[in-house]
């Protein structure tokens, strides 16, 4: 079974290929969380996104800089639930690193378009889970050998991220 660090490493790796997270703030009336792609300097925290100056999470981010993250890999063999801090951080020098052809093209006037803001997500810790659902744990429900339940609680780790 994996280790928290083997865990915290497949997160990374996970997040860094698929790059979608859900994102919320904690704490903001009527807030919900966003679809938002997830921009990596490495492989770890903080997690930068790229967005708008008139969206909620900008406009709620004053109230609560408390955050949230969750995210699903693409093949759902991996969960993730994060929690930290949110702050609109418009560091040119992080917005020169990350620029990409996708940013690009939400932002008519590039990297000097007024409505771009670049929000860091400084996560702080996460519970991190992976499926226990395989071929392997199938097969030995099938021979009557093995818990699930221990297989389960052998994929799943509370890891701090900073």
């Amino acid at each position: 079974m994996p280790t928290p660090q083997e865990l915290t490493e497949s997160f990374w790796s996970a997040l860094k290929s698929d790059m979608t997270v859900m994102l919320g703030l904690a704490g903001v009336e009527n807030a919900h969380t966003r679809p938002m792609a997830a921009q990596l300097d490495g492989e770890h925290s903080p997690i930068w996104f790229f967005t708008s100056r008139d969206a909620s999470l900008v406009n709620n981010v004053a109230q609560s800089s408390k955050a949230f993250a969750t995210f699903a890999s693409k093949d759902h063999d991996l969960f993730a639930c994060l929690h930290g801090t949110l702050v609109v951080d418009n560091d040119h020098a992080m917005i020169d690193k990350l620029w990409n052809r996708y940013i690009a093209a939400w932002y008519e006037q590039g990297k000097d378009d007024p409505k771009l803001v670049l929000l860091r997500f400084d996560a702080q810790e996460a519970e991190i889970w992976q499926d226990a659902s395989s071929m392997v744990a199938g097969l030995k429900m099938l021979l009557g050998a093995g818990d699930p339940k221990q297989d389960y609680k052998d994929s799943t780790a509370k890891v701090s991220l900073s």
